[in-house]
């Protein structure tokens, strides 16, 4: 991973936990690939990540306390807000990256975005995330505390949506992503920690993982969902 996209990552991080906000928001994303190294302690985790998103999960209602304006806090570092689709999302462009905060998404659902005026910004509804901020882990990285899926909660949730997506090299690096995670949480880990959040999701969640893991005979890790 390119030192400059980390530098900037870290900044944002700091800059947020500056402004008490970070406690609130869960970082999610590839991004988390690179500080899972922070949880897998005692042994070499290689985190493989190409992405320019740093994507911010608020949980559901938003505990903020404080108001903060993200945009005005980040604009000397060069992030600029940028409205994304006749909906009108708003996240902060920068040549190196891209900050954009996203909300677990209920009931019917609906196209427009979710006001956080508590920052500044809304935030895209998007299905499953609630299961992300249901199962969350802290590490510390510089000095500062991030809230971070658990990696098999990570690994499960990118198996549900590699199924939904549409375009095929997403699709493909959502599974390529929890497979080596769950290999990586089977070898280090615990694996009973796949079994139990497994069977903490709805069941046709489960089935619709069962299937992907049998269309790619991943024998290993299906003895692991149910406990084997």
């Amino acid at each position: 991973m390119e030192k400059k996209k980390y530098d900037i990552c870290l900044e944002v991080l700091r800059r947020f936990s500056a402004a008490g906000i970070l406690n609130d928001i869960v970082l999610i994303g590839s991004w988390c690939l690179y500080f899972y190294k922070e949880y897998f302690t005692g042994v070499y985790f290689p985190p493989s990540i190409r992405t320019r998103d740093i994507d911010f999960l608020v949980p559901l209602p938003p505990k903020m306390k404080k108001k903060t304006d993200v945009p005005a806090l980040l604009k000397d570092m060069g992030f600029i807000p940028e409205f994304m689709g006749p909906e009108g999302y708003l996240r902060l462009g920068h040549p190196e990256l891209i900050v954009e905060f996203l909300v677990p998404e209920r009931g019917k659902g609906s196209n427009k975005p979710f006001d956080l005026p508590q920052i500044g910004l809304n935030a895209q509804p998007l299905r499953y995330l609630d299961f992300l901020a249901k199962n969350v882990i802290e590490i510390h990285v510089d000095r500062m505390r991030v809230k971070l899926p658990h990696p098999v909660a990570f690994a499960l949730h990118k198996l549900i949506v590699h199924g939904r997506r549409i375009k095929q090299e997403k699709a493909r690096k959502d599974l390529d992503q929890a497979l080596q995670l769950l290999h990586f949480v089977l070898k280090h880990d615990r694996p009973e920690k796949i079994t139990s959040l497994f069977n903490t999701m709805p069941k046709s969640w489960q089935k619709a993982i069962i299937k992907i893991l049998t269309d790619q005979d991943e024998g290993a890790i299906l003895d692991a969902l149910v406990g084997h």
